[in-house]
């Protein structure tokens, strides 16, 4: 596994704990690292992944919610939800990225973590994303 996967993995694991105390995100952040022990730029991805989505949640969560049809994102199941903010986090924010790349890496979290049709779920959205990605940035920016 690659060490941006685990990122991610690790990040799902901390937005997860986050859903229950949002307010906590440092401690949140230490005490998830105090017994993992994992190469730094793997804690470095996760902990910019997890502080730029509490940062943007507002944004990325408006994005996922005009994306998705007949799903409230407050109704969608909790894995789903932080997998899709962690991908719209990546597509907005990391450029080094293909878009490809981080829609293929989210689906493959969410057949790990998930539900067995989640994968089809949050890749119908984030490729509704990644068509308009171009003006949902330019959105952000005005």
């Amino acid at each position: 596994m690659g060490k941006r996967r685990k990122a991610r993995e690790s990040t799902l694991q901390i937005l997860f704990q986050l859903e229950f105390d949002s307010t906590q995100l440092e401690k949140t952040l230490s005490e998830y690292w105090k017994s993992r022990r994992v190469l730094a730029e793997i804690k470095e991805y996760s902990n910019w992944l997890a502080k730029g989505i509490v940062t943007h949640q507002e944004k990325i969560d408006n994005i996922i919610q005009s994306t998705s049809e007949h799903w409230r994102i407050s109704r969608m199941a909790l894995i789903d939800r932080n997998i899709l903010r962690m991908a719209v986090f990546e597509l907005l924010y990391e450029e080094s990225i293909a878009p490809a790349v981080v829609i293929n890496e989210a689906i493959e979290v969410a057949k790990k973590y998930s539900g067995e049709h989640a994968s089809t779920f949050i890749n119908g959205i984030l490729d509704s994303v990644r068509k308009n990605l171009d003006e949902i940035k330019k959105s952000l920016k005005e």
